[in-house]
């Protein structure tokens, strides 16, 4: 192999882990979950546009999900650094640079935002730039590191997508798509709860207030309990006003008697290691709970409810 040939592979390989980089900064993992409940509310609604729009419009709704991670990774990569589970991320391990990540996510809220007015309507595209701004400002900024509550008032940010969803087909927005934010914006708190639980030494590290730190860990459990029992009605909603059918009303019913029997099984639980292991349980097992509640209102769609 010529010294050319070397130098150009290791190009490759260079670039090849910088775009990689960039990959991982806009959290991909929650981007896969914004583009998925986002195509939940745009399918339940009324009105159909055309497929190239259909894709386009969620390309850039993914877009701005990750221009809000990059943002957050930005602002947060000092303390990415004191936890074991984001030590790995591109800023802390000095794939990128700082100044690189904030440039990225302020183009790409930007490329997003007039993308979606453009293939869409001003009303998603409106949504969508509240959504980033919500995370990064609200979110990020002023509420992790102040307030126990962060992830309950800022948990309205993961819930916006499926709003977003249904206007870019309906240009409005009516009960069915409230009724879908209601369910992540009260999933999120338990959720993000029972990580904090087994995770609660990362968070000390770090100094973020989260309600393990903050009240404790009982306290903790007995409010992962109550939204659990607050979320369950919520699910059954759509069901309730006829925008899905009998197969979400059964997963609904079935995930959320386990999930519930779950929280009170960590509420009650008393041995360090024993809820340890129920917390992380309880935050793979409702990932799970999520997907198929709105999985269960696409297929009820797509058989005609």
């Amino acid at each position: 192999m010529s010294a050319r040939t070397t130098e150009l592979n290791q190009q490759q390989g260079s670039s090849l882990k910088v775009f990689s980089s960039f990959y991982e900064l806009m959290k991909p993992r929650v981007m896969s979950l914004v583009i998925f409940t986002a195509l939940v509310g745009l399918v339940i609604a009324p009105e159909k546009i055309d497929f190239i729009n259909n894709v386009l419009s969620l390309l850039f709704v993914a877009i701005g999900a990750g221009a809000a991670g990059a943002l957050n990774m930005w602002y947060e990569s000092d303390t990415d650094k004191l936890m074991s589970r984001t030590c790995l991320r591109p800023l802390p391990l000095g794939k990128l640079k700082q100044a690189h990540a904030l440039s990225f996510g302020i183009l790409m809220s930007i490329v997003s935002i007039f993308g979606l007015y453009y293939f869409s309507n001003t009303l998603s595209a409106f949504v969508l730039a509240l959504t980033i701004g919500f995370y990064f400002f609200i979110y990020t900024v002023w509420l992790k590191k102040k307030t126990p509550q962060n992830i309950v008032i800022g948990g309205a940010a993961g819930a916006f997508p499926p709003v977003i969803g249904w206007t870019i087909a309906m240009n409005n927005i009516t009960i069915e798509p409230i009724i879908l934010f209601l369910i992540i914006f009260l999933w999120t708190p338990s959720h993000f709860w029972a990580l904090s639980l087994y995770k609660n030494q990362d968070y000390k590290n770090a100094g973020i207030p989260m309600l393990p730190v903050v009240a404790g860990e009982d306290y903790t459990k007995k409010n992962i309990l109550i939204y659990s029992i607050i979320l369950f009605p919520v699910t059954i909603l759509p069901f309730l006003l006829g925008f899905a059918g009998l197969i979400n009303l059964v997963s609904s019913l079935g995930f959320g008697f386990y999930y519930i029997f779950l929280s009170f099984k960590l509420f009650k639980e008393k041995d360090k290691m024993i809820y340890d292991q129920i917390a992380s349980k309880i935050f793979i097992f409702s990932i799970f709970y999520l997907f198929f509640i709105f999985s269960t209102i696409l297929i009820d769609n797509y058989l005609g409810v």
